[in-house]
């Protein structure tokens, strides 16, 4: 194994660039030496206590800086090793010199991205559903990324697939006591109430499953596509949920052409939000293939707004577009009298908006962070969060049938140890060495 993996690593926890403070981590058997080494006095402080001491390098003498020490002695720390932590000022200077120093110290190396976790997984401190809810965690940007992450990285999710793991343990030795002791008076129905037990597990994992893919969408973000008519304000509209001109917006029917896309928060989710072709049969080579990919956009998006201009008949293009997912939009109200908006109002999930002028805007806006709320809420059973977890867990479903069908016992375990095994790679339990490298190298460093 490298230095890396075997060693003692160090590095900044926090961004680089100048900041007031600036934390340097290191963890391993030597981490407490570099306090006995750099700081000025030697002493190790109080465990889990800011001691403040002055940091030199041992090789000139020169004062690198003052700062706050922490020591974490393991197996109490996060990574099960020995931890310490130097707080320092965030000036570049004082970050190449301290950096400088640690690298010259024996046994030590810079950290690659991921490695403090990695550890903390290898020394029993996280399982690896928890270890990559912290990196979720790191790279949050909503409040709803936010929770799913937290909630995962308390072990929410580790817990349930724990508690599956556990259940098919028992089935397991009823399987092996019914191979192991077959001359024995064992009870007639031991096998079949083994297989009542996996028939209710297999529904409680298959219920897990059909979440509608509600982890991965908040942790990646959904997909919105506004579709409709040409000019009936779709461009506009886009502009108005993105608070600048995303779109360009002209009185000329068929102004959009192409998937014009931006990322927002809304109401505490990550959300793409596209506008798209104005739907209508055209002969134009290029408006045509723009109307081929609004459709290709509406079939694979998440939730549909769709716009009618309000002063026009019914678009039959956008009214095949209905379904549960979509929300109901009459633009442009401001130009119709009263008699006539009173019309458009006996449809309930219509909103009535004016994109020009602004009305309806904030009830439009709650009504659809609502339907997005409602199709992925955060509470409830912790969902499935990345495509690795829906892979194992509808692997062991795979096992799970093929145990319930069998006529003997020893075919029945046998499913059984799969299915344990398949649960284990979402954890980090069995067979994930080859997973590792890739799970990791998406953390920051220092992480």
């Amino acid at each position: 194994m490298s230095v890396s993996q075997t060693g003692t690593i160090f590095a900044p926890a926090t961004a680089t660039g100048r900041a007031g403070v600036a934390v340097y981590r290191l963890s391993g058997p030597a981490a407490r030496e570099a306090i006995t080494r750099l700081c000025h006095p030697n002493q190790l402080p109080e465990p889990r206590q800011a001691s403040l001491r002055t940091l030199v390098d041992p090789v000139t003498d020169d004062v690198i800086d003052h700062a706050l020490v922490l020591w974490f002695p393991g197996p109490g720390s996060f990574t099960g090793e020995d931890v310490v932590e130097f707080q320092t000022h965030g000036g570049r200077a004082v970050a190449d010199t301290l950096l400088r120093v640690l690298a010259a110290l024996p046994g030590f190396a810079l950290a690659e991205p991921g490695a403090f976790t990695r550890r903390a997984f290898e020394n029993g401190r996280l399982d690896l559903t928890e270890a990559e809810a912290i990196a979720d965690l790191v790279h949050a940007e909503t409040e709803a990324q936010r929770k799913q992450a937290l909630r995962q990285m308390r072990g929410a999710l580790g817990a349930l697939y724990q508690n599956w793991h556990d259940r098919l343990k028992t089935i397991l030795a009823y399987c092996e006591a019914s191979i192991d002791f077959a001359d024995e008076e064992l009870p007639d129905d031991l096998m079949q109430a083994q297989r009542g037990q996996l028939q209710t597990l297999s529904t409680d994992i298959q219920q897990h499953l059909a979440d509608g893919h509600r982890g991965e969408r908040i942790r990646d973000g959904l997909s919105i596509a506004i579709l409709g008519a040409p000019n009936a304000g779709k461009s506009s509209l886009l502009n108005k949920l993105a608070a600048r001109e995303a779109a360009i917006v002209s009185p000329i029917a068929g102004t959009t052409r192409d998937v014009v896309e931006v990322q927002l928060d809304l109401g505490g989710y990550a959300v793409s939000l596209a506008d798209t072709a104005g739907l209508r049969e055209t002969a134009d080579v290029i408006e045509n293939e723009g109307v081929r990919r609004a459709l290709a956009r509406a079939e694979k998006a998440d939730i549909k707004i769709l716009v009618y201009d309000a002063g026009q008949a019914a678009d039959a293009a956008t009214d095949a577009l209905h379904d549960n997912d979509s929300l109901i939009v009459f633009n442009k109200v401001d130009t119709l009298n009263d008699a006539a908006r009173n019309a458009l109002r006996h449809n309930a999930r219509a909103c009535l908006i004016s994109a020009e002028t602004g009305e309806g805007l904030a009830e439009f806006t709650r009504l659809l962070i609502g339907l997005i709320a409602a199709r992925y809420p955060t509470g409830g059973a912790a969902p499935l969060t990345r495509a690795r977890h829906r892979q194992a867990i509808e692997e062991a479903t795979e096992h799970l049938t093929r145990a319930t069908g069998a006529t003997e016992a020893a075919l029945m375990a046998e499913d059984v140890r799969l299915a344990m095994r398949a649960l284990g790679r979402v954890t980090g339990r069995v067979d994930v060495e080859d997973l590792l490298d890739i799970i990791f190298r998406d953390f920051c460093i220092g992480k």
